[in-house]
This record gives structure tokens, sequence and C-alpha cells, in this order.
């Protein structure tokens, strides 16, 4: 584990007044340092270098708690890559149930053997959104995504997941307003409503966590296949 990452790490926690104790700062570390490692052989991540896994990766994710308390909440991560946003989310709040999805079997394989190595909870699902959503429609308190689609695609994919009452946690760049902008029709279509907008600068960027929440079901004709999804956005 780098003393870079984890200096990097608990400062970053202190600026955002998440105190997290040793054990699980070095879980994190243990995790973004697992993540490094596998990135040399399977294609996982363009950020290798210590303090920026801590910052673009860790504290990025974490800042989902902020928004939302997840303690004892249901949370798919959907299209979560390498694990971010959900991996580092457990870590620091081990009360959630955490379901890890995306469409590529190498990396679900990968995480199935890694967070178990570091006591990690999680399901691994290897299934694209769209086809998973039949099985799981309307099973969790929260849905997650990160660097995954523009937000009208974006929600599409994860509204279906969420119960009513629930919220999709979209966590965005600096293009956040003009992607919300664009999916207003996406949010009233699908049963959603933006409830806020939480800032966070990361490494001199504005990164936003969008809470949209589950107000009526989705209609049952979403989500449509991918490429009508993709062609034509709500």
């Amino acid at each position: 584990m780098s003393d870079l990452m984890k200096s990097t790490l608990t400062a970053g926690l202190q600026n955002m007044q998440l105190p997290l104790d040793e054990n699980r700062i070095d879980t994190l570390c243990a995790f973004g340092a697992a993540v490094v490692k596998q990135n040399e052989v399977m294609n996982l991540t363009a950020i290798t270098e210590p303090s920026a896994v801590a910052k673009l990766h860790l504290l990025d994710s974490v800042s989902i708690l902020k928004c939302e308390n997840l303690e004892g909440k249901t949370l798919i991560d959907v299209g979560c890559g390498a694990g971010f946003p959900g991996v580092p989310v457990k870590i620091a709040c081990p009360g959630v149930k955490l379901t890890l999805l995306d469409s590529l079997g190498k990396r679900m394989n990968w995480l199935a053997t890694i967070l178990p190595a570091l006591g990690v909870e999680a399901e691994c699902v290897t299934a694209r959104a769209e086809e998973a959503a039949a099985q799981r429609r309307e099973q969790y308190d929260f849905a997650s995504s990160r660097a995954v689609a523009r937000l009208n695609v974006l929600l599409e994919l994860t509204a279906p997941f969420v119960k009513v009452g629930g919220a999709v946690l979209a966590m965005k760049g600096s293009a956040a307003m003009e992607e919300l902008e664009e999916a207003k029709n996406a949010i009233k279509k699908l049963g959603l409503q933006l409830e806020s907008v939480h800032h966070f600068p990361v490494d001199g960027a504005d990164h936003a966590v969008l809470v949209l929440r589950k107000v009526a079901p989705t209609p049952a004709q979403f989500p449509r296949r991918f490429n009508k999804i993709k062609q034509f956005p709500l």
C-alpha cells in the first residue's frame, strides 16, 4: 500500500468531514492498490498514480455518502467497471447491501475474487443493465453510476432498478448542469424528480452527485434495447 495514497485519502476525508477509522482507510487503500496492480494485465483505469487514485477514484466514490444515508439500504452500482463507486462506498459504509453490475465478465470475475480477500461483501452480477432490469425491477433503494453515459441515456439504464421512494445517484463532471437540462424529458418519463445537486471539487475540477428521487414507477416499456436507447435518447 502506498503511503502517498493513504495520506492523500486521509486528508481528503478530513476535508469532506467524512471521518473513517484507520481500518477502513487501510481497506480503501488496499482496494486502490489492487486495482492498480490488476491494471497491469487488464484494462481497468487510466489513473494509476497513488495520490490520483486516492482523489479521483476513492474520494470521488465516497462523496456519495455526503448526499444520502445508505446505512441498511440496498445499492446497485450500474456499469461498475473496476468497482467504482460501489466498492469504496461499501468499505466506508459496511451497512449498505451492495450489488455490482457490469457486462464485462473478466472484470466481474476479478472483483468476485478480490473483494472476499479484502473482507468486502458484494453481489457481483455480469449482465447488461437493460437485460438485468427485467429480473431486478424496482428492487433497490439506490442505483449509482459513474462515467457510464450521458444522463438522458444513463437514467433509462438505472431508474428501472429503483423502488418508488428511492433515488438514482448519478456522478457527473463539469457538464452536469448541461446534461440535466438535456435529460428533462427522461427524468419526467422515467418517474424521477431532481431532488438535489451536490458539488465536490476533486483535484481542481468540479464533480457533482445528482440525486434523482423516484416518485412514480418507471413505465414497463423502459428500459428499451440499448441500440434504441442510444439512437433515440429520451
